[in-house]
């Protein structure tokens, strides 16, 4: 199945080894978040002659399902953000995790955890203090063999954790500004076996010379595990773009409780994908309201800005 709608005519020269990306979950119809998301993704990288792939990050499969990976790809296709190669999917890149989980176990740099998250919550949450997920309590960081042989055979099957030993990675985000964080023994695999996201997303990243990541400001306190996966693993570094993310009127991540928040439910409004594509391009400053545009015509307007220019487009999208 070819999903590939081409490279754009227009700007810079491709470049075939820096790329951009945009990877949704396909759990679900994109709302016009995550599509707004999409669009500076692939302005950013038509702007500065990057190549912009698609892949959908699918390893949880218990929310997959099948029929998103198509209406995904054609909402962004609609609003013209065609890509470059065909999309990958996470599922079918097991071996690659695997792989790079087992250099970090040549390294002595993994170890089981056997902790529920009700154990972590108990263990790390204050008595009138919120509980706080990124916290491991170091649990089972120091087990000997023989509480291992206990909680194995008790039958609980083990996480991958990384250590992390609190290392403070410092970066600089294009749109937010300087950032940090310290790096807590996150997991890498979970205990089902699927390879968590930290782990996979710097892994396809580097595989596919992806040099430039677009994303939601929701994922700025995840990059520093990434960064210390991506040095340990011996990876370049890209540059990050965290974009504000896109609420609903009660000040929550937009979802359907917020009314027509996707393309086909605007359709049954009778708004077009260019009026749509008008609109989110107005929200980030690049068109007037109401003026219809493309999204190869944004590319030079987009071009003229700088990054850090976007991290005051407002939150909220009038629908």
């Amino acid at each position: 199945m070819t999903l590939n709608t081409g490279p754009a005519e227009t700007g810079p020269a491709v470049d075939d080894r820096a790329a951009g990306r945009f990877a949704p979950s396909p759990t679900g119809d994109l709302h016009l978040g995550n599509l707004r998301t999409a669009l500076i993704a692939w302005l950013a990288a038509r702007s500065t002659g990057r190549r912009f792939l698609l892949r959908f990050e699918d390893l949880d499969t218990s929310s997959i399902r099948e029929e998103f990976y198509r209406t995904q790809a054609d909402d962004l296709a609609a609003l013209g953000l065609a890509w470059d190669e065909e999309p990958v999917n996470q599922s079918d890149r097991r071996d690659r995790y695997t792989a790079a989980l087992d250099r970090l176990a040549e390294a002595d740099l993994l170890f089981n955890c056997y902790c529920s998250r009700r154990e972590i919550r108990e263990a790390t949450q204050a008595p009138n203090g919120p509980y706080n997920p990124r916290v491991y309590p170091g649990t089972c960081r120091h087990l000997t063999a023989v509480e291992r042989a206990e909680r194995e055979a008790a039958g609980r099957p083990p996480a991958l954790r990384l250590r992390g030993d609190l290392v403070r990675y410092e970066f600089d985000d294009l749109v937010a500004g300087a950032a940090s964080g310290e790096v807590d023994d996150v997991v890498v695999q979970r205990n089902d076996g699927t390879p968590a996201y930290n782990l996979a997303v710097v892994v396809d990243d580097h595989e596919q010379g992806i040099d430039q990541v677009v994303r939601a400001d929701d994922l700025v306190s995840s990059t520093p595990s990434q960064l210390h996966i991506a040095t340990l693993l011996g990876y370049a570094v890209p540059e990050f773009w965290h974009v504000p993310l896109v609420l609903g009127p009660e000040g929550k991540r937009l979802a359907k409780r917020d009314g027509a928040v996707t393309l086909t439910d605007r359709r049954e409004l009778g708004e077009s994908a260019a009026d749509v594509l008008s609109m989110l391009a107005a929200s980030c400053g690049l068109a007037e309201p109401g003026e219809h545009v493309t999204a190869e015509d944004l590319i030079p307007r987009f071009a003229e800005r700088s990054p850090a220019e976007l991290a005051t487009i407002p939150q909220t999208l009038e629908l």
